[in-house]
């Protein structure tokens, strides 16, 4: 990336462009537009990238943005609102007062398991609170990053919201980069090393690296509803989810009766033969393919 983007960017925010509340409002209605006009083509760059169903890419990556962007839209104004509070008896003349104001500059780095959702929702928030946004989404999936590239110059010039296209290399100019607040979205790895580079500059990170999700079903559970609730969580972009079940804690007692209820509801919601069904995703690419089959381990195979 040219660091003259970032200069350009830093100028716009201090000249007071990005303040104005009606100008925030503006800006999230006009995304709103836009998304609701390119809606088709978003979930076209989802089914290349992931094999989403056009009903899972509005459930789980559009509707949420404009969910997103209706909640600001309705209470903006209430949020910026300065808020008096209690003064000391230190000062006890005075009045006290919180106001909020932005950031400045922000960086929003996203991943490739939700392209759309988390390089555009953070960026919604990041609007809403008057901030420019350089996003860097994943290279991983190209075609949605695209989209979201084309979407985002129709919207806002460049000096408001510029996107980043590249790999590694551009993520590593971007953290050497003086921004004043990060949303990284990754692998615990790559999370480090963020809020290591953040350091040096004293910048304030957002950092979502997933983890683990035991699910903890015992003897006085719905088995059936259970077993649809967890596949249902699961199997969601093909377990791409960084919330999605990784194992289950049950009790003995149930044990059979909860496989059996699993086995049933796999074929309930994808049939017999999943890779036949249209609606179900795929990895997101062979390296991650290979990396995950290398964990199957045929003893422990139900």
């Amino acid at each position: 990336m040219d660091e003259s983007i970032l200069q350009k960017q830093r100028d716009f925010f201090e000249s007071g462009a990005t303040w104005p509340l009606e100008t925030r409002l503006n800006y999230l209605k006009k995304l709103k537009k836009a998304i609701l006009a390119c809606q088709d083509d978003i979930c076209r760059a989802l089914h290349q990238d992931l094999g989403k169903s056009s009903m899972e890419s509005y459930m789980c990556e559009l509707a949420l943005c404009l969910e997103e962007i209706a909640y600001f839209l309705k209470n903006l104004k209430k949020l910026a609102k300065d808020k008096t509070v209690p003064t000391s008896m230190a000062n006890f003349y005075a009045k006290s007062t919180i106001k909020f104001v932005p950031r400045g500059n922000v960086l929003i780095v996203s991943p490739w398991n939700y392209p759309f959702l988390l390089s555009v929702e953070p960026l919604i928030d990041a609007v809403a609170a008057g901030n420019t946004v350089v996003l860097k989404p994943s290279a991983y999936s190209s075609a949605t990053s695209k989209v979201i590239g084309r979407l985002l110059q129709d919207v806002f010039p460049p000096e408001y919201v510029s996107v980043v296209s590249g790999g590694r290399a551009e993520n590593q100019t971007l953290f050497s980069m003086k921004f004043d607040y990060i949303f990284f979205t990754g692998s615990a790895a790559v999370g480090r090393e963020v809020l290591r580079r953040a350091a040096e500059n004293l910048t304030p990170v957002s950092l979502e690296l997933g983890g683990k999700s035991p699910c903890i079903v015992d003897e006085t559970a719905n088995m059936a509803l259970s077993a649809r609730r967890i596949v249902f969580g699961k199997f969601l972009n093909c377990g791409q989810t960084c919330v999605a079940p990784d194992y289950i804690l049950c009790h003995e007692s149930v044990k059979e009766t909860l496989v059996s209820a699993l086995r049933s509801e796999i074929v309930r919601q994808f049939g017999a033969e999943p890779l036949a069904n249209e609606n179900y995703g795929k990895i997101i690419n062979e390296k991650h393919f290979h990396r995950l089959a290398a964990l199957l381990d045929e003893h422990k195979i139900c």
